[in-house]
């Protein structure tokens, strides 16, 4: 009898410190400071998602461990996404299913581009924009409430504030079904634009210091709404600002805003733990390769500092002109501004923003190899391209193209 009862407590005590364990590792994994099990593919998330682009194979090439979770949070993003070659070959349908989406980051110069959408593009039935309202109407011809723009001058900020690729991939479908007032599968073609990183940041912090704040952003992700993340500053804004005050805060979503907003957040852990010191090299790799590959396989972009070459680039890909092109802004101002930096604070920049930098090259070679493969598939580049960057004098170079075939 003594054996038995000697027997069951020794069971009941193995079973006692196995639960212990269980939840120890339970509560590490809910401080992201444990590692799931590694994902053989970034674009598992997606039940239907076009991968002809070959500019992602050096991308899709990596590693696995690439795409480790840092606190899991799963989950699963159905819908079908067109990437850049899908889009120049199949075209862009206003008439049936298709939807632009713009995903705008904060001083990308991504207002100037967003007008440029509703009010520029040649169009059988171009966007009605009444006077003194800032959202126009994008319906498709011979509907009353479909839209084929998803952004902030259309639907407005329907999946929150400056809304990133975490969110709007989540969000879309909803918000359009809501919108519109029927559950329908669309195509979606998503767009950005991306600037340099230290003019962009710089930028950011001046809009800061006059008072800007993005408070209403929602921040979701993996199927939660992060509301409790810290701010840099006392009080309703952080008017007033100084530069080393606002690279100092470690919080400051500023930080390399183009690779987060670009990533699939929830192969990193979300916002939980966000630039704490724990798995911070690996949470910044996955960031990274995943903000390339969203890059890679988005139908469009375009950088603040190739204004022609972008805007050329929409025009091929997606069979639609502006009526007005896209200006170059001078740079003038942003170099003002760097140029009353001290070298330590514009390597202090650099340093917080180095995942963009490496993004914007990326991004840099990117652009060139869809430029390259337009121009060769383009029979009248000389005159589309001319009527890009001298968009005055399109007529004359037309003209000459006219003469030269009828000899």
């Amino acid at each position: 009898m003594k054996r038995w009862v000697k027997m069951i407590r020794l069971i009941g005590g193995l079973c006692l410190v196995t639960l212990l364990g269980i939840a120890y590792v339970s509560y590490l994994c809910h401080n992201s400071l444990c590692l799931a099990p590694e994902r053989s593919n970034l674009s598992s998330r997606y039940s239907i998602i076009s991968s002809s682009s070959s500019s992602r194979s050096e991308i899709l090439s990596s590693p696995t461990s690439m795409v480790k979770l840092i606190g899991g949070f799963p989950s699963k993003v159905n819908i079908e996404s067109v990437a850049f070659e899908d889009a120049y070959d199949m075209g862009f349908d206003i008439t049936s299913r298709d939807v632009i989406v713009f995903l705008h980051i904060q001083k990308t110069g991504g207002t100037t581009f967003g007008r440029h959408l509703v009010r520029d593009l040649n169009l059988e039935n171009p966007c009605n924009c009444p006077r003194k309202r800032k959202r126009c109407d994008c319906f498709r011809p011979n509907t009353v409430n479909e839209q084929w723009l998803f952004s902030r001058y259309s639907t407005g900020w329907k999946c929150g504030l400056h809304a990133d690729w975490t969110e709007l991939t989540d969000c879309v479908e909803g918000a359009l079904d809501e919108y519109e007032g029927s559950s329908r599968k669309r195509r979606y073609f998503f767009i950005t634009v991306l600037r340099d990183p230290i003019h962009r940041y710089l930028s950011e912090f001046r809009h800061v210091q006059r008072g800007a704040t993005w408070k209403s952003a929602r921040h979701w992700c993996g199927g939660q709404e992060f509301t409790s993340l810290p701010h840099c500053y006392k009080g309703s804004n952080w008017t007033g600002v100084e530069l080393d005050e606002f690279m100092n805060c470690s919080y400051n979503l500023a930080h390399n805003r183009q690779t987060r907003m670009l990533a699939d957040l929830t192969l990193a852990g979300c916002y939980t733990g966000y630039n704490t010191t724990a798995d911070q090299l690996e949470r910044d790799r996955i960031l990274l390769q995943s903000a390339k590959q969203n890059l890679a396989s988005m139908a469009y972009f375009g950088l603040t500092e190739e204004q022609a070459t972008s805007q050329y680039i929409f025009e091929r890909t997606f069979h639609l002109d502006f009526a007005n092109p896209f200006d170059q802004a001078n740079a003038t101002l942003s170099a003002q501004a760097i140029a009353e930096l001290t070298p330590a604070q514009i390597e202090r920049v650099r340093q917080l923003n180095s995942l963009d930098n490496e993004l914007l090259e990326f991004a840099r070679h990117l652009l060139q190899e869809r430029f390259k493969m337009l121009k060769r598939r383009d029979p009248h580049f000389r005159r589309n391209w001319f009527r890009v960057i001298h968009p005055h004098n399109c007529l004359d170079i037309f003209n000459q193209d006219k003469k030269l075939t009828e000899f």
